[in-house]
């Protein structure tokens, strides 16, 4: 191929149409870029990584449920939070099957489908972001002020809270209700560029935005408890928020990175020869690899937070004692209880199952 042959870099962005979240890139021309060691590496990883991360996060969310439902008050501010961030994982982990069976097969699951799953998995990836923002506020206020009235807020004010998060998270994924469509037959992806533009920077404004409040509330409590009057058991607090903050940031910044490095390009490109043009396969190949290794990283998100959110307090921690020991309890009870009837069967000279 002639080197004064003009192309334009816009011929390998035709993944601008695909959804920001979970673009799997196989709408490449292949003949302009080879995608297929790119594609086959999704295809390969990215099923077996969402199932582990659904088969985590329906476990722990819903043993969530289960200790909020049988030993807490759901009217507190806190564990309102704790209970809508467990919803908002489920709803963000009820996408990623259909993830998984779209990197194997492609979409094959209608029009209707494409834009319902899409709706439903961007309102729990919405409003969990929104809730940690809210948590990590509301922690900041309990350890900065302890007597303000937001702390003890039960009762009406969680129920509007809990409103207000679903509400500007639904009105956020709605546009996946219109602007998402099957093309070519298999592809459950935006309808044009600047869907996918809107998403992406849509992302990246809530990372920012969530790394601003983390940033700055966590290190105003990390101030606090390095006080000489601070609590005897702040070492252990401090270990904590250290660890979220890495998780965070390993887990949302290489993923907000490449998503926003593949914007660029997604916009109008100039002419280029085939020199920088083959060039531009090989940085957009690299950054498709990045984007897939990324993702799987940020969506662990869902299984993660109830382990640093919910399982890592003392109240939870001896809530999840006391359930796994009463759950010890009657099954040793069941089984003293099939060996008594054993035994009175063997003695009586009939023979007992239960």
């Amino acid at each position: 191929m002639a080197a004064t042959e003009d192309f334009t870099v816009t011929g390998i962005t035709t993944s601008a149409n695909n959804s920001y979240i979970y673009a799997d890139y196989q709408d490449y021309d292949d003949e302009v870029c080879n995608r297929t060691s790119v594609v086959q590496f999704g295809a390969i990883f990215t099923p077996v990584f969402f199932s582990i991360v659904v088969i985590l996060s329906l476990f722990g969310n819903i043993l969530v449920f289960v200790i909020l439902a049988k030993y807490e008050n759901l009217k507190s501010l806190t564990n309102a939070f704790i209970l809508n961030l467990a919803v908002s994982d489920l709803f963000f982990t009820a996408g990623l099957p259909f993830w998984a069976y779209y990197h194997i097969y492609g979409w094959t699951l209608g029009d209707t489908a494409c834009k319902i799953i899409n709706f439903i998995f961007y309102v729990g990836f919405y409003s969990s972001g929104i809730l940690l923002i809210l948590m990590t506020v509301h922690r900041y206020v309990a350890v900065m002020n302890p007597l303000s009235n937001i702390v003890s807020t039960t009762g009406f004010y969680s129920v509007l809270a809990s409103l207000a998060i679903w509400t500007v998270s639904v009105l956020v994924a709605i546009p996946a209700l219109f602007a998402t469509e099957v093309k070519d037959q298999s592809h459950c992806v935006f309808q044009n560029s600047l869907w996918s533009l809107y998403g992406i920077y849509q992302q990246n404004i809530l990372f920012i935005v969530s790394s601003v409040v983390f940033i700055f509330c966590y290190s105003q409590i990390m101030c606090r408890l390095l006080r000489p009057t601070a609590q005897r058991r702040r070492s252990k607090t401090l270990k904590l928020i250290f660890t979220l903050m890495v998780v965070f940031f390993v887990g949302w910044a290489p993923y907000n990175i490449v998503i926003f490095l593949q914007s660029l390009y997604i916009w109008p490109q100039t002419a280029v020869d085939s020199k920088t043009f083959a060039e531009s396969c090989k940085r957009d190949e690299l950054l498709s690899y990045a984007f897939y290794i990324s993702r799987l990283l940020a969506f662990s998100h869902c299984c993660l937070n109830p382990v640093f959110y919910v399982f890592v307090g003392i109240k939870f921690k001896t809530h999840l004692k006391r359930m796994l020991k009463s759950w010890g309890h009657s099954n040793s009870s069941i089984r003293n209880r099939q060996s008594r009837l054993t035994i009175t069967s063997l003695t009586s000279g009939e023979e007992f199952s239960m």
